[in-house]
Formats: structure tokens, C-alpha cells, sequence
């Protein structure tokens, strides 16, 4: 199944909450993704606010042209879920 980000809502700071198209949602601290030429002006968090779900790339996009790949976003919304672990190493998250 190719992951896709369904809805996304800001939360505060850089939380964003979020639902998969494999039914799981969840929470995503996106801070340690702010880094960057594309990423740097998000840290403004007015701009971060205006996140949407990108119907076409199926993920988080903002309004300067960012976008997620929704996998960094599961990731970080169920890092710690011990059944999604290997899921993880087999993207190369550790």
C-alpha cells in the first residue's frame, strides 16, 4: 500500500495532527524537519499554521512550495509503536 495523508490539522508549535489512508491517527512533532532553503521559512510558525493536504502529492504541503513525504510524517506520528518498528528499519528510520 502506498501511504497517503488523508487530513492534516495544525495543532501548536510545529504538531500537526494527522490521519492515513490505512485508518491510523496521530500526532507528528515536525520541529526536526525545519531545516533547509524550502523548510527555514516554517520555523515562522503564521506560516507553518497554513499546512494543507496536497490532494495531488496526497501529503502536507504550505503555501511556499514545502512538502512532506508522508512516510517522515508516520514516522514521527507512531515512532514509538513497538509493532510499526520493523516497518521503520525497513524505511530506514532508526
Amino acid at each position: 500500500m502506498i501511504l497517503h495523508i488523508v487530513n492534516a490539522k495544525y495543532i501548536q508549535d510545529y504538531k500537526v495532527q494527522v490521519s492515513f489512508n490505512d485508518g491510523k491517527q496521530g500526532t507528528a512533532d515536525l520541529s526536526d524537519l525545519l531545516h533547509g532553503p524550502v523548510f527555514d521559512p516554517l520555523k515562522d510558525k503564521k506560516l507553518f499554521s497554513q499546512l494543507r493536504v496536497d490532494k495531488t502529492l496526497a501529503t502536507i504541503a504550505w503555501p511556499n512550495g514545502a512538502d512532506l513525504a508522508p512516510e517522515s510524517v508516520y514516522f514521527r506520528a507512531f515512532k514509538n509503536v513497538p509493532e510499526l518498528q520493523k516497518k521503520f528499519q525497513e524505511w530506514g528510520y532508526k
